[in-house]
């Protein structure tokens, strides 16, 4: 597996990888969304034998103060270990240029889904930790959920 980026443009690989998530990204105008600002923000990739099969985009609000804009891993290669190993990667990109607080916008635990309960999981165990809870900010029946992450100075 090869851990890399930013890249120029994948957003056809993104879009090919949105799409066998469909329990997080349905709603197709949103899918199509992440998948044009790949072109627009740093976008990072997981590949095998050359193709994209993770990828993770980020988005700068202020330099020392980024979010994950867009993260996914094609249903096929889910579990590996592959989305931690392409986040580190991004972690110590962003920390070599002083980035020092990471924040990432998801569902929250007073939805029932199942998927983004395994979002909120998959954060935890690399170190988010909840911030606050905004209702409405996606629409009214998907209360969003801010995790921020403290990103260590010291980290290549």
């Amino acid at each position: 597996m090869r851990y890399d980026g930013p890249h120029a443009s994948i957003a056809p690989q993104c879009e090919r990888i949105l799409r066998t998530l469909p329990e997080w990204f349905g709603i197709e105008s949103a899918l199509c969304d992440y998948a044009s600002a790949t072109s627009v923000h740093p976008t990072f990739a997981a590949t095998q034998d050359g193709t994209v099969v993770a990828f993770l985009t980020a988005r700068e609000h202020f330099p020392g103060a980024w979010e994950v804009h867009c993260f996914a891993v094609d249903r096929e290669h889910r579990g590996r270990g592959i989305g931690r190993a392409l986040h580190m990667h991004v972690e110590s990109w962003l920390a070599t240029r002083g980035v020092r607080l990471l924040q990432v916008k998801t569902i929250a635990d007073t939805h029932p889904s199942r998927a983004y309960a395994e979002t909120r999981r998959f954060y935890a165990r690399i170190g988010y930790v909840p911030l606050e809870v905004f209702r409405g900010l996606w629409g009214p029946t998907l209360p969003v959920l801010q995790l921020v992450k403290t990103l260590p100075s010291d980290a290549t």
